[in-house]
C-alpha cells in the first residue's frame, strides 16, 4: 500500500513514512492510492470479533510495511479494557466502543471510554505506540506540533506522555476551550509536554502548525512531525469503529445504516466516507456542525467559504469552532475524481483567503453518489437535546454529540438504523450541562478534582516565529 498527496506533487511513500510527516512536501494531505474493498465473506468473518481484533483486519489494509506480527501486538497493546475503562456504569470494559439504544432504530456509538474521555483517545492511543515502534525501529527522535479546539491536544498529549523520542508542542486557542479540557492538557507535568495558549481562535493555531509543517528546512532541521487530523494513521484508525458500530447496530450484512456525525475539522467522518469506499453498507452520513456551518453551507449549497477568525464563532461546544476544515481536501480530491490538479486549482483559493463553488459543475453532480448529508446545531438547540436525552432515555450527553443527535433526528429514514458517534463525556462541559439540566456531570472518580490541579502553559501570540522560538529553545 503507497500514499500519494491530494495535489500530486510529492512522490509516494509508504505507511511508515507519512506517519512522522503530516502534511505531504507538496502541501497536500496523503491518501491510499486506493481504497481496499471489504468483500462480503470478510464482512461476514469479521461479525463478532473483538475490537483489537476488529482493529488488526482493518488497519491491515492500510499498514502493509510493519509486519504482520508486529501490527497484531501493537494493536493488542492500544485496545485494551484497562485503557478505555470509563464506560457507564454497567457496562462492560471489554467492549471498547458499547453501542447504547435510546430506541429502536437510534442508538449511540460509546467513543470516549478513553484516558480523556474523548473519541480521540480511539486514535491517539494507537497512534503513540506506532510512533514509538517507528522511532525505535529507525534511532529517531520527533517534536510533534499540533493545534487543537478541545480534544485532539488531550489525547495526543496523555497518547505522547512518558514516550521516548517524542515530544509534543500543543497549541490551543487562549481560554476558548472548557475548564475540563484546559485541565487535562494543562496540568500535565511531563518532561516531553509542552501546551501553548495562543491568543485569537484555533483556525489561527492550525494555521500556524500548517506554516511550519510548510517550511521544509526547519520541519527538517527540527523533525516536526504531526498527530493532527491531517495525520492519515488517525484517520485509519477511526475507520475501524465505523465498522464496529455497523456490527452493533444491525444483525446481518444485508442492512444499511446512517452515522451521524459531529464534525468540524472532517477527519472523523472523512473516516466514515472511507469506510463506505471499502464496502461498508452506510446509506447515509449525516453532517453535523455548529454555528459554525462552513461544511453544512458547502452540503447544501456547493459553496466551500472559510470564515476569517472574527467570523469565527465561540460556542458551547468549542471543539467544533472551526472555519477551515482540514481533513475536507480529502474529501474533495475523491469527489473530484482524484485530480490532483483541479484540488490544487481549489485550493489556490482557499489558501489566498477565498472561497470556491462547484455547482454546476460535473463534479457537484457526482455528491448525491456519496450520501451525504447535514444540519447545523446552536446553542439553544443544544441544551435542548441534552435536556431530551436525559429525561427521556435517561442518558447524559455532551453538547457536541447533542449536536450529532439533533441533526440525526432530521434525516432519520424508516428501516435504517442511525447510530450517532458520540464525541466526549459530558464532564467535560460541565458548564453548559449545569445550564441545561441544572446538575452536576457524571464524573469518572479518579478523575474528580481534575480542575484544581497545578496547571503549566506558555501564552503567547499568533506568531509563527514565536512558534518556532519556543520550539528551538525546547528540543
Amino acid at each position: 500500500m503507497r500514499y500519494i498527496s491530494t495535489r500530486g506533487q510529492a512522490p509516494a511513500e509508504s505507511f511508515c513514512d507519512i506517519l512522522l510527516g503530516g502534511l505531504a512536501p507538496d502541501g497536500g494531505l496523503y491518501l491510499p492510492e486506493t481504497y481496499p474493498r471489504i468483500t462480503t465473506e470478510e464482512l461476514a468473518r469479521w461479525r463478532g470479533l473483538s475490537y483489537a481484533g476488529l482493529a488488526f483486519e482493518v488497519l491491515s489494509r492500510f499498514i502493509t510495511d510493519i509486519p504482520a506480527a508486529d501490527l497484531k501486538a501493537l494493536v493488542d497493546k492500544t485496545y485494551t479494557a484497562a485503557t478505555y475503562c470509563h464506560a457507564r456504569p454497567g457496562r462492560a470494559a471489554a467492549d471498547i466502543t458499547p453501542l447504547t439504544t435510546l430506541e429502536p432504530g437510534l442508538h449511540l456509538l460509546e467513543l470516549s471510554n478513553g484516558p480523556t474521555l474523548a473519541f480521540k483517545d480511539m486514535a491517539m492511543q494507537l497512534l503513540g505506540n506506532l510512533f514509538e515502534y517507528v522511532l525505535d525501529k529507525r534511532g529517531e527522535t520527533i517534536n510533534i506540533l499540533g493545534a487543537t479546539s478541545g480534544d485532539t491536544g488531550s489525547a495526543a498529549e496523555y497518547a505522547m506522555r512518558g514516550k521516548h523520542g517524542v515530544r509534543v508542542f500543543m497549541l490551543s486557542p487562549e481560554g476558548k476551550m472548557s475548564a475540563f479540557q484546559r485541565a487535562q492538557m494543562y496540568s500535565l507535568q511531563d518532561d516531553n509536554i509542552f501546551n501553548i495558549a495562543v491568543r485569537g481562535m484555533f483556525d489561527d493555531a492550525q494555521d500556524i502548525v500548517k506554516a511550519v509543517s510548510n517550511d521544509a528546512a526547519f520541519k527538517a532541521q527540527y523533525k516536526i512531525g504531526a498527530v493532527n487530523s491531517i495525520n492519515w494513521a488517525r484517520v485509519a484508525a477511526q475507520i475501524v469503529y465505523y465498522f464496529k458500530g455497523y456490527f452493533e447496530a444491525t444483525k446481518s450484512n444485508d442492512e444499511q445504516v446512517a452515522f451521524s456525525v459531529p464534525s468540524g475539522n472532517f477527519g472523523n467522518i472523512c473516516a466514515g466516507h472511507i469506510a463506505r469506499q471499502m464496502g461498508l453498507p452506510i446509506a447515509c452520513l449525516v453532517l453535523a456542525t455548529n454555528e459554525n456551518d462552513v461544511l453544512d453551507e458547502f452540503f447544501r449549497s456547493g459553496v466551500y467559504r472559510p470564515r476569517k477568525t472574527a467570523e469565527t464563532h465561540v460556542t458551547s461546544s468549542p471543539s467544533m469552532d472551526i472555519s477551515k476544515a482540514s481533513n475536507f481536501e480529502r474529501f474533495v480530491f475523491d469527489l473530484v475524481g482524484r485530480d490532483p490538479a483541479v484540488v490544487r486549482e481549489l485550493w489556490q483559493q482557499v489558501d489566498g483567503g477565498g472561497a470556491f463553488d462547484l455547482t454546476g459543475t460535473s463534479h457537484w453532480a457526482r455528491l448525491p453518489d456519496f450520501h451525504f448529508a447535514s444540519g447545523r446545531s446552536t446553542h439553544t438547540d443544544r441544551l435542548a437535546t441534552i435536556r431530551v436525552v436525559w429525561e427521556k432515555y435517561g442518558v447524559m450527553i455532551d453538547t457536541h454529540t447533542a449536536d450529532g443527535v439533533k441533526v440525526a433526528l432530521e434525516h432519520r429514514e424508516a428501516g435504517v438504523p442511525m447510530v450517532v458517534l458520540e464525541t466526549a463525556q459530558a464532564v467535560k462541559f460541565a458548564e453548559t450541562i449545569r445550564e441545561a439540566l441544572g446538575r452536576e456531570p457524571l464524573c469518572p472518580a479518579d478523575l474528580e478534582g481534575l480542575e484544581k490541579l497545578p496547571q503549566r502553559v506558555q501564552v503567547m501570540d499568533a506568531d509563527v516565529a514565536a512558534v518556532k522560538d519556543f520550539v528551538v529553545h525546547h528540543c
